[in-house]
């Protein structure tokens, strides 16, 4: 049997929403979660295929204007495969960041190409907000697609706003920093890691524990 992965219960999530082809379905990942799990759309039109196969989803074909097209709907065992993830634990984030690793190693290089990487960084973060404020006028006017579902999709769309506003906020700030550096092999004060040690010290580390207020 085809082992199962997140992206296959994505796809299956949308499924239980309504019948999509695989163009609609990539369509849909690119409007948001793409933000916040991104994955190739060669990806996207192979696992329908494979959840039909498990007999989570069933294809139809049908024929639009002169272009044909494969459609797919979830199944009773799909809605109860589905289900039975959603009780399970999810993971915390994973980040994958090329810009931070850019950064992580900038000693290496120029105080000029730093300062590249992190404007690029910044003019992402800052067409990454745009893209959520307008999907976020969208869906406050209509509701979107999905109206019925607002109150949970709100609560993905928070994250990505704050994601979005912490990569801002940390880009400007570092662009600032670094702007008073000679170069980048000088070591000036790590106030970061002293602000962070210092906050280590007043917090216990237990497992579960929440972040004083």
């Amino acid at each position: 049997m085809r082992k199962m992965t997140t992206t296959s219960y994505v796809i299956l999530g949308l499924l239980a929403l309504r019948r999509w082809s695989t163009y609609e379905l990539a369509q849909q990942m690119r409007r948001s979660i793409r933000y916040y799990w991104p994955r190739a759309e060669s990806h996207l039109y192979e696992e329908p295929k494979k959840l039909v196969a498990l007999g989570l989803a069933t294809a139809t074909r049908e024929d639009v204007g002169r272009r044909p097209r494969t459609v797919y709907e979830i199944t009773d065992a799909g809605r109860e495969a589905l289900r039975e993830w959603l009780a399970t634990p999810g993971s915390t984030p994973l980040v994958e960041f090329d810009g931070l690793v850019k950064v992580l190693f900038a000693e290496q290089g120029t105080k000029e190409q730093l300062l590249a990487t992190l404007a690029t960084i910044r003019a992402d973060a800052e067409s990454t907000r745009l893209h959520h404020a307008e999907l976020a006028a969208d869906l406050v006017e209509t509701g979107g697609p999905f109206p019925d579902r607002l109150h949970v999709n709100s609560l993905v769309f928070a994250f990505m706003w704050q994601q979005a506003e912490a990569v801002l906020r940390w880009a400007e700030w570092a662009e600032g920093v670094v702007a008073a550096w000679p170069d980048t092999s000088t070591q000036p004060p790590a106030g970061p890691l002293e602000e962070a040690a210092r906050e280590a010290s007043r917090t216990p580390a237990s497992p579960g524990s929440r972040r004083p207020r």
